[in-house]
Formats: C-alpha cells, structure tokens, sequence
C-alpha cells in the first residue's frame, strides 16, 4: 500500500499554516499588550497602576517566550525535505502503522487530509523518540500498547 505522493506535502503545508496561526495569534496579544501599557495613564492611584503595569510587563514576557517557541518551530520545519523518502525513519517521514498514522515534523497535533488522521509529531516527543530510526516490521511498545511500523515514506 503506497499513499499520495501529495500526502506529505498537504500534511507539511498543514504544519506551516499551525505555525504561522500561533504566530498571528502571539503577535495579537503582543500588540494588545503594548496598547493596555501605553494606556495606562499614571492618573490611576499608584500602587493599582503599578501592579497593572507589571502584570502587564510580565504578560508580554510571557508572549514573548510563546514568540520564541513558534520560532523553534518554523526552524524545525525548514529543515524538512518532504521530496525525500527514506526505509528509516526520520525528519519529515510519514509512518503508517497497525495504530495510527504520524508525520514526523513539528507537534501541531491531530491533522486530516484526504480523509486520513495523521498525527504530526515532534522527534523529541515520547513517540517520536521511539519511531525514530526505525523501519517497516518493526515493533513499538508505547504507553502499554503494542504496534507495528507497516510503511515509512
């Protein structure tokens, strides 16, 4: 059984539109966040004015690190090649097993494409650490339940 050619292709362009959706999404509070900062007037009693200012600093901190993440990810999805097929499993391969099916990219969580689920997965997350370097037959043990690789592309 060999899938779309395409597949790996829709199911990447689905990893980089999560990507750029969380970006947009950080960008808006971002810029929700400087417009609460910068009106804030100091006619607020002061110590109110102070404690919002903070919270609000350190909200911005926060979008700051969730900005950061999101560009951990666009680099760990420029670094796949979904043109290229390997036997083992790697950055980027679609794996079908007796389970469930992943593409090895970013985790961006449950995606479907031509009515298929796959699962897009991170290597360094549990599953990914252990579907890493495998190939076709064989065996995963993962949270009690035991599968079988049944295609790598």
């Amino acid at each position: 059984m060999k899938s779309d050619p395409q597949l790996k292709l829709q199911l990447y362009a689905k990893c980089v539109i999560f990507v750029e959706n969380r970006y947009l999404k950080i960008q808006n509070q971002i810029e929700e966040i400087q417009e609460s900062l910068t009106s804030e007037t100091k006619s607020s009693a002061g110590d109110k004015h102070e404690t919002g200012r903070a919270m609000l600093q350190l909200e911005r901190e926060k979008a700051g690190h969730q900005l950061a993440e999101v560009e951990k990810l666009n680099a760990a999805l420029s670094k796949i090649d979904v043109t290229k097929f390997s036997e083992t499993i790697g950055l980027g391969s679609l794996i079908f097993t007796s389970n469930a099916n992943y593409f090895m990219a970013i985790s961006a969580g449950q995606l479907r494409v031509n009515d298929q689920s796959f699962f897009a997965i991170s290597p360094n997350t549990p599953i990914g650490l252990l579907l890493m370097g495998k190939k076709v037959g064989d065996k995963i043990d993962f949270r009690g339940h035991q599968f079988i690789i049944e295609i790598v592309e």
